[in-house]
């Protein structure tokens, strides 16, 4: 048995006009829209450079997570992009960031850019700098992720190979 409004019911729940919220007029919802993003903007201030940049750490680390687990390869998202928004989280320059790990300024345009592929020792020094946060694994899969889609798709790498082959298997598995 239920209590609805002070009856009780054997058939089960009722709506009545107790429970219906009544539709806000423009001008309510105007109001209130305002009052929620008054009181996002005060929390705001009250978090520290260092937790926001915290979070912002945490939300790229879980778009790469997320990128890497997804099957299909997306041109938007490659080893660069991600490095360039770590880079850009952490509130640093690209010059800067590169003296705090150790290269060349260029190397690391390079790298950006998509002109040069990391060798495990940039790879690794990523993860030192995160504190472990960012995984080498991790820079390494989404790297392994990009130069996969790269080598299925470089008909010219497999033209130019082609000549080199001189017998092929005569069957497929």
């Amino acid at each position: 048995m239920k209590t609805i409004r002070g009856q009780i019911s054997d058939s089960g729940p009722e709506v009545t006009e107790d429970f219906v919220t009544p539709p806000l007029s423009a001008q309510q919802r105007k109001e209130a829209l305002e009052s929620v993003a008054e009181y996002r903007q005060k929390s705001k201030m009250n978090v520290s450079l260092q937790e926001r940049q915290k979070s912002q750490l945490l939300q790229l680390r879980y778009l790469m997570e997320d990128y890497i687990k997804t099957l299909p390869y997306d041109t938007r998202y490659y080893f660069g992009y991600f490095l360039q928004e770590y880079i850009s989280r952490l509130g640093r320059k690209n010059k800067e960031f590169a003296e705090e790990i150790g290269i060349e300024p260029t190397e690391l345009s390079q790298l950006i850019n998509r002109h040069r592929y990391p060798n495990d020792k940039i790879i690794v020094r990523l993860e030192l700098h995160s504190n472990k946060n960012f995984p080498a694994i991790m820079w390494f899969r989404l790297l392994e992720k990009e130069k996969s889609f790269e080598l299925l798709n470089n008909i010219e790498l497999r033209n130019a190979e082609r000549v080199h082959i001189k017998h092929k298997l005569d069957y497929s598995l």
